[in-house]
């Protein structure tokens, strides 16, 4: 039996980009069921690979957000050569193109930017308004030049692990009664951030009706979880910083939903099977929707949105205060 094509792709640092880059993973595996395929990313995206069934492999790239690394970047695809037959990457950055040059892959894929175009054996140039959405982009560099998109998007499935989902439940005293997560943070800034406020008093009703909730998030959004509970009470658990990303996947489909900002989690929620209230303010749903039919969008498309700014331009984030919590909560069922 002939070998499937041994792939490389460069995969994105935010946590939402790499759920939905296995879209693209699932169309490779599709065209070519023999393929191998390995993922490069960052520490706190990376482990997410482990959870897909498309990857051999997921190989670390220790880096800092935002950090060039060049000569760690080039020794990396050093480390590498000989070993793969294709390359895709797909961040657009110069720095992300570096790997698999030093890697000497032959046939390396990615779209045409920062002056990268050495870097890349082939070079697309990226027609924004036939790839509206990111998910869109990055099928597109998984096939022929020209040839068409699916006409839907493979969806994310990450996959659970019962076992520690049941050693999670057991060691934070949950699943007493259903649940429902909530995500309060976004890494990418505040105009992001349905108000504090808002999810604490959600949170509050949620316990009222005897459900639990549980806060999921980073270390540095612990605060925000403690500003949830404090408001719902018992009932309520902040798990902020306790727990992996891969741990996340496993919680979030012991939950009947998730209730979040346009973030990584959300995606991650989605690709959990767990049905998901996505609630929009600077970004836009119809760039990065969550790629589920369990999902309801809250979205006000108002004048000033999307603008895809880290902090609201107006200083009023209309976009996301006018998402009332009646709203939301009527969206649970």
């Amino acid at each position: 039996m002939a070998r499937g094509e041994r792939i490389l792709v460069v995969g994105p640092a935010w946590v939402g980009d790499m759920v939905m880059a296995q879209s693209l993973l699932h169309l490779l595996r599709e065209r070519d069921a023999g393929a191998l395929i390995d993922v490069i990313g960052p520490p706190w995206s990376v482990p997410l690979t482990a959870r897909m069934p498309e990857v051999r492999r997921g190989i670390a790239l220790d880096v800092r957000h935002g950090e060039l690394a060049l000569l760690r970047r080039w020794r990396l695809g050093r480390s590498l050569r000989g070993a793969y037959d294709r390359a895709i990457v797909l961040p657009r950055s110069f720095k992300a193109a570096l790997p698999p040059w030093a890697a000497r892959v032959p046939l390396r894929t990615g779209f045409a930017a920062e002056g990268r175009r050495w870097l890349l054996s082939d070079p697309r140039p990226l027609d924004r308004a036939v790839l509206d959405q990111t998910v869109k982009r990055f099928l597109a560099l998984g096939l022929p030049v020209g040839a068409p998109l699916p006409g839907s998007p493979p969806q994310p499935a990450l996959r659970v692990d019962p076992a520690n989902r049941d050693a999670l439940l057991g060691r934070f005293g949950l699943g007493r009664a259903p649940a429902v997560a909530l995500m309060p943070g976004a890494a990418y800034g505040p105009a992001k951030q349905w108000p504090i406020e808002y999810y604490a008093e959600l949170a509050a009703a949620i316990v009222a009706d005897g459900e639990e909730v549980w806060v999921l998030g980073s270390a540095g959004e612990r605060p925000l979880g403690e500003r949830i509970c404090a408001v719902a009470g018992p009932g309520a658990s902040n798990l902020c910083g306790q727990t992996r990303l891969e741990d996340s996947v496993d919680l979030l489909s012991a939950a009947r939903a998730a209730v979040s900002n346009d973030s990584g989690l959300m995606h991650v929620a989605a690709a959990a099977g767990t049905r998901v209230i996505a609630l929009y303010g600077s970004s836009s749903p119809r760039f990065t929707p969550p790629l589920t039919a369990r999902a309801v969008i809250h979205y006000l498309d108002l004048d000033c949105s999307p603008c895809f700014q880290r902090e609201c331009p107006l200083g009023h984030l209309n976009c996301l205060r006018g998402i009332t919590v009646a709203a939301v909560k009527a969206s649970l069922g």
